[in-house]
């Protein structure tokens, strides 16, 4: 085989962690990815964090430590999951009725619960979010 015969295919690829597993991701596969496909981590992560909310409200634990327990995660893992429960109720229609994908990552999710209702749409589904954040 000759260097002129040789065919070199480059694949950019990355690797990203999640739940403690490496996982290859293609790039750009949130855009090619079909609507109506909802991450699942965002989902329960989600789901969680209402939980929480509603066993603190109802007097089930009286604290984010007696949650953290019973869960056996850390408290700090519960206040930062539980701040989702905070988002607007527009974001949480989009994520969990309308099934629409973030354009933010679920860190970058946490973050924007902390904005006003007014602006935290725009910044959760707007693609050009990404990379102000």
């Amino acid at each position: 085989m000759t260097k002129n015969d040789t065919v070199r295919v480059f694949i950019p690829l990355k690797l990203q962690r999640r739940n403690g597993r490496s996982k290859i991701v293609a790039p750009r596969i949130e855009a090619l990815s079909p609507t109506g496909i909802q991450d699942p981590h965002v989902l329960k992560a989600i789901g969680r964090a209402w939980s929480w909310r509603r066993k603190l409200e109802s007097g089930e634990f009286a604290t984010i430590q007696d949650i953290a327990r019973a869960e056996k995660v850390t408290d700090r893992f519960i206040s930062r999951i539980m701040q989702l429960a905070y988002l607007s109720p527009e974001v949480i229609d989009e994520l969990v009725m309308s099934r629409t994908k973030p354009a933010v990552t679920l860190n970058d999710l946490i973050y924007f619960s902390s904005m006003p209702w007014r602006f935290q749409k725009q910044s959760v589904f707007d693609e050009f979010t990404r990379t102000a954040v």
